[in-house]
């Protein structure tokens, strides 16, 4: 039987690699309308099963949020990777100074030490990636997956469980 820690890690380590230099990400939230997606910059700390974001507590996306931690967050470099998990709203001062950097100073128009700010912390639970290989194959793959002539187990298409 495989030791289950290893193979956690070794999801993390695959996912690590796959969104490694992926600076922007897709957030999706969910709201009583439905599903609502949106880009943040994904903060610069090495992937351990845990996904940070810095945003405001005036957003629509802090109000869903409390309303409902599920997230997905997807992620398009050198392959596609899909993390879902549960999000957590984390006020730490200590910790959105450290993911501070000058470029937040004008996207968001505020300092590291406003009050408003708040971070978004991601705990995956599951990833699934599609390693495109290349851009020939992978677009073969979406067109047969959109005719409906997709093989439900395909190789380009993995899920790794993080736990």
């Amino acid at each position: 039987m495989p030791n289950m820690h290893t193979a956690s890690q070794e999801a993390i380590d695959k996912v690590r690699d796959l969104i490694n230099g992926i600076d922007t990400a897709m957030l999706t939230t969910v709201t009583p309308e439905g599903l609502v997606s949106r880009p943040l910059k994904t903060q610069e700390v090495e992937f351990d099963g845990d996904l940070w974001f810095l945003t405001s507590k005036d957003t629509d996306k802090y109000e869903e949020l409390l309303e409902d931690p599920r997230v997905n967050v997807a992620y398009v470099g050198k392959s596609y990777v899909s993390v879902r998990g549960e999000a957590e709203l984390v006020s730490d001062p200590a910790k959105i100074r450290e993911f501070w950097n000058v470029a937040y100073e004008k996207l968001l128009d505020t300092t590291y030490d406003d009050p408003n700010l708040v971070l978004i912390k991601v705990r995956a639970e599951t990833a699934e990636y599609w390693d495109t290989g290349s851009k020939i194959k992978m677009v073969a793959h979406l067109f047969q997956r959109l005719t409906g002539r997709d093989k439900p187990d395909s190789d380009l298409n993995q899920t790794v469980d993080l736990h």
